[in-house]
Formats: structure tokens, C-alpha cells, sequence
């Protein structure tokens, strides 16, 4: 065994905002919007009529969103929620992981009882769905702290903080420090060794082995349950029986790889006491190389691609478990194949002729709304598309040299940190104009300010903000350079220098390794666009 240095190595991850660019680029966001008139006069009725159009185009237009659903409630008073059935219907939704995002015009369309918005806003936020009040250029995945009080210090009478510094400060002190407690309970492959750090048990890390190799081979949560069962391996607690999200959870542990992330959950707020999962809203501390790993590092952060790449995927109607218990679709393009033309992904369909049956693939806009915001997305016929599809890999692997030096000179274009004063200054401008908006909602809630006479401030204020956001990320960009990155991209050419074979068959386990995304480019072209950003055309024959 490997002795460890007394002094940890800590790194602090900085917390970060959850936004819409975070996610997959080549899969959409599911958008819902709100609307509602409060009378139900024919005025009134021809408003909703418009907000119901406006809305459809608007989320129909966006290549990175797609539409989950319009809901309106007309002729409904807004101050009480049990009253509005579209409102609860699409909250249900939420709930329900269908909608990823909503949309709708002010503060005051979603609800007028200052209680139930809080109460809602704060429900999806929990569950990851953010709120876009567009009158106001509110998102609220990404409203600051100081928003949130300045929200419950007008809407919130009587609410008082009650946590403790001292506790606080202790805590991030020990956090700074590296200092880790571990919970042996349900740690799986790991004791309290006679030094106090953790110790491996052998037959214990074993069964950890298999679980990573298994899920890595394409193994479903359900799939790996089963195996071990019938191995009659047992869980951290001498169980027989296994759960699928004990799996998941050894699956997503890092201290399996010798580290140990602290500061996984936090309380939510002060009033509720309510602790929660950290996805990011408060700063982690990784202390790496802790203590002596089970698995090696480039497992784990292959398992981790490819856990963020199965719960990113819609759940679609096509996905079924093999006799085997894999995680594999009988149609891995479900995933995979996008539209070229508006983005969004095209969708397995049969069609039926004088009792003949023909697989073909459509784009899911086109099925669902003819030709009114994709026109020109083609049909394609699944046999052909996979011919396409194992030309291409087949291609890829061929032009090993070019492959190479494509991928080479990623990793060679890291450019030189610059413009660091300028980032820093907008930076700063966009947490003053944040603040700016921030007293204006405060006037608005307290009832200082008529919210209509503020449309002039919200507008320039919306104008500077998106200017200089768009400079910011374009500074950013050039600065940024990902290690992570770079070693994918190192591990690629090392596949292409040291494997070489022709693919015949379709193989979906191969495909989803491989391939990021595939557009349709026509009738008769696709982009297959490899992990690495190696992009190779292909004629469909």
C-alpha cells in the first residue's frame, strides 16, 4: 500500500450558475409557457388568443428549445392557485421531470398572490426548472442571493435568519483544511483503517470493480441488480438484495477513485432548516488523493461521461432492457440522430404500404407540426441510415493520420489567458446592474412603483445587461482551456494509432461510444460529428 502525504492537496470548486448553456448542446431544452387574462371579456379573450401564438413561435423558433406545452388559464383570477387548473397542470409536469423550463410574460401573470409565486418559484427551482419572467429579464435558476432576500424581505413579513456564523465558519474552516469524515455504514469496499483513514477490503472493492465494468459494458441500473444477485454479492449492510439507487450512488462516489468532495449538501434556507443536495449552488472542496483509490481515475471519469449522457437523454417510448438487463435501445439513433435544419431529434416511425412495412426516421417538429417551423427536415429510411452511419466510423478509423492531426491541433490551440481586466470589469457592471433590477422588483413588491412605469429601466437594463454578457462569454471562450478535454482528445489518437478494423455490422453499444450527435444534413447527406469533434459527411446510398 501506497503511504499517503499528511498534508491534502485541496482544491476549491467555485460554485456555478445553472443555466440553459450548461446543458448538451445537440439536445433541447423542454419549454413550457404561461399565460393568463384575468376577466373574461372579448377584449380580454383575443389577448390570451395572441399570448397563446406569441408563445408557440417564440419557443418553436429556438433551435436549442422545444415545446412542451402552452398553458393558459383565461377568465381565472390570479390571487389563489386552486383556481387555475392549467397552472396546476403544468406545476404536475414539473413535477413529473416533463418540462425542463417556463416562460411567461411578468411576475404578475404567474401569480398575483405574493405567497403561492415565492412558494412555486422555490418549488422548481428545488426540482431544477427555472422561471423566466420576460417583462423583468428574470431567470430564477440564476437569481443571486441578495434577490432572494431582498424577495423575502418584501413578500415574506416576519421571516428571520437564525443560522449560527460561528457554526458556519467552523465548518468551512474544516472544509479549507481538507479535513473529511467518512461514513463507513454504507461505504461499500472500504473500513476504518489503524491510522484512521480509510482501508480497502479486497472482496468488497472487487464488487465495486465489477459495477463500474458493467455499467461502462452498457449494463442498466436494473441490469447490474440482477447480476449481482445471481453472484450473490451483498451490499455494505450484508444484503442480499440490492437497490438500483445504491448502485447508482457507488457509480457517482468519488472517494472510490481516492478523493473526497466535501460539502455535498447544504441547508436550503434558514426558515425551513431544509438540506439539500449541492448541485452546485454553494463551493465544493475536492481533497484529491485522499486516501488509496478502488478504481483508477480514467474509469471513473469515463463512468461519469457516461451517467451525464444517459440522464441527459429524453425517456422515449422506444427504449427497452435486453434479455440481458442492458442499457441499450433497440433504436440507439432515438438518441443520437438530429435534425439539421431546426435541431430538434428526429423520431423512429413506421409506415405501412399494401401490408409491406417500411422503418423510416422523421423529425419530431415536422410529425407534430407539418412543415410550419421545420419544412425542409427529409425522411430518411433506417436501413440506409445505417449504412451511412458504419461508413463513416469505418472512415474514421481509415483516415487515422488526418484524424490525428485534426485532434492534435485542439490540443495545441490553447490560447494565452488575456483580457483579464476587461472580464473582471464586466463582470462587475453585470452584478450593479443585477442589483439595479433587484431594487426596482423590491419597489414594485413593497407597492412603491407602479411595475408598468418601470418598463423604460427594465428595457435598458435588459439592453446593457445581454450586450455585456455576450462580450463576457466571448472572452471567456478564448480563455478557457479544459484538461479534461485534452486527455479525451489524447486517448482518441491513441485508439486511432493502436486500433484498426471495419466495422460491418450496426452496433449500438460502438455507436454511443463514438458518435456525439448525427445530422441531417438532406435526403441524401449526414454529419456524423465524433467525440473529439472529428466530423465526418456521408452520402446516404
Amino acid at each position: 500500500m501506497t503511504k499517503m502525504s499528511t498534508a491534502p492537496n485541496v482544491t476549491v470548486i467555485p460554485a456555478k450558475v445553472q443555466t440553459a448553456e450548461n446543458r448538451d448542446k445537440h439536445h433541447q431544452l423542454r419549454v413550457a409557457a404561461y399565460c393568463r387574462v384575468s376577466t373574461e371579456q372579448e377584449e380580454q379573450q383575443n389577448s390570451f388568443a395572441v399570448q397563446v401564438a406569441y408563445y408557440t413561435d417564440l419557443i418553436n423558433k429556438k433551435k436549442e428549445w422545444t415545446l412542451a406545452g402552452i398553458f393558459a388559464d383565461e377568465g381565472i383570477s390570479g390571487t389563489q392557485t386552486k383556481k387555475r387548473t392549467e397552472f396546476n397542470r403544468m406545476i404536475r409536469m414539473c413535477r413529473n421531470k416533463k418540462i425542463d423550463l417556463v416562460i411567461t410574460k411578468s411576475i404578475s401573470r404567474f401569480a398575483r398572490n405574493t405567497v403561492d409565486c415565492l412558494e412555486y418559484v422555490r418549488q422548481l427551482k428545488d426540482l431544477g426548472i427555472g422561471v423566466i419572467f420576460e417583462k423583468e429579464n428574470i431567470n430564477t435558476l440564476t437569481m443571486t442571493s441578495e434577490f432572494m432576500i431582498a424577495l423575502y424581505g418584501s413578500f415574506a413579513q416576519a421571516e428571520s435568519e437564525s443560522i449560527s456564523k460561528n457554526i458556519l465558519w467552523g465548518k468551512e474552516k474544516a472544509y479549507r483544511e481538507g479535513k473529511v469524515n467518512f461514513q463507513y455504514k454504507h461505504l461499500l469496499g472500504y473500513k476504518k483503517g489503524a491510522d484512521g483513514k480509510p482501508e480497502i477490503v479486497p472482496d468488497e472493492a472487487e464488487t465495486v470493480k465489477l459495477i463500474y465494468k458493467l455499467f461502462l459494458d452498457g449494463y442498466s441500473m436494473k441490469g447490474i441488480k440482477n447480476v449481482l444477485e445471481s453472484k450473490k454479492l451483498l451490499t455494505s449492510m450484508g444484503n442480499k438484495i440490492w437497490n438500483e439507487s445504491f448502485i447508482r450512488s457507488i457509480l457517482k462516489n468519488e472517494k472510490y477513485v481516492g478523493d473526497a468532495l466535501l460539502q455535498k449538501t447544504y441547508t436550503l434556507d434558514c426558515i425551513t432548516h431544509k438540506v439539500v443536495k449541492n448541485y452546485g449552488e454553494r463551493p465544493m472542496y475536492l481533497v484529491t488523493d485522499h486516501h488509496e483509490p478502488i478504481i483508477d481515475r480514467d474509469t471513473y471519469n469515463r463512468v461519469q461521461q457516461e451517467l451525464a449522457r444517459r440522464s441527459s437523454k429524453r425517456k422515449v417510448s422506444d427504449k427497452t432492457i435486453t434479455e440481458q438487463g442492458k442499457y441499450s435501445s433497440k433504436y440507439a439513433l432515438t438518441e443520437l440522430l438530429i435534425c439539421g435544419k431546426c435541431g430538434t431529434p428526429y423520431r423512429r416511425t413506421t409506415w405501412t404500404s399494401r401490408g409491406k412495412k417500411l422503418i423510416v426516421w422523421r423529425c419530431i417538429s415536422r410529425l407534430e407540426h407539418g412543415k410550419r417551423y421545420c419544412p425542409d427536415s427529409p425522411t430518411i429510411k433506417e436501413e440506409q441510415l445505417h449504412k451511412a452511419i458504419i461508413r463513416a466510423i469505418n472512415n474514421y478509423y481509415s483516415c487515422g493520420n488526418d484524424v490525428e492531426k485534426i485532434l492534435k491541433a485542439n490540443i495545441s490551440n490553447v490560447l494565452e489567458c488575456h483580457g483579464q481586466e476587461e472580464i473582471t470589469a464586466i463582470e462587475k457592471r453585470l452584478k450593479e446592474i443585477d442589483k439595479a433590477r433587484n431594487d426596482l422588483i423590491s419597489l414594485i413588491a413593497t407597492g412603491g412603483c407602479d411595475e408598468d412605469k418601470l418598463d423604460s429601466e427594465f428595457e435598458k437594463l435588459y439592453k446593457e445587461e445581454q450586450n455585456l454578457s455576450e462580450r463576457l462569454a466571448m472572452l471567456k471562450s478564448k480563455n478557457q482551456t479544459s484538461a479534461e478535454t485534452q486527455a479525451k482528445l489524447d486517448k482518441i489518437i491513441d485508439m486511432i494509432e493502436h486500433e484498426k478494423f471495419e466495422l460491418e455490422t450496426f452496433d449500438n453499444v460502438l455507436i454511443r461510444k463514438l458518435i456525439e450527435c448525427v445530422k441531417v444534413l438532406s435526403k441524401t447527406e449526414i454529419l456524423v460529428i465524433f467525440k473529439g469533434g472529428y466530423e465526418v459527411r456521408k452520402e446516404i446510398e
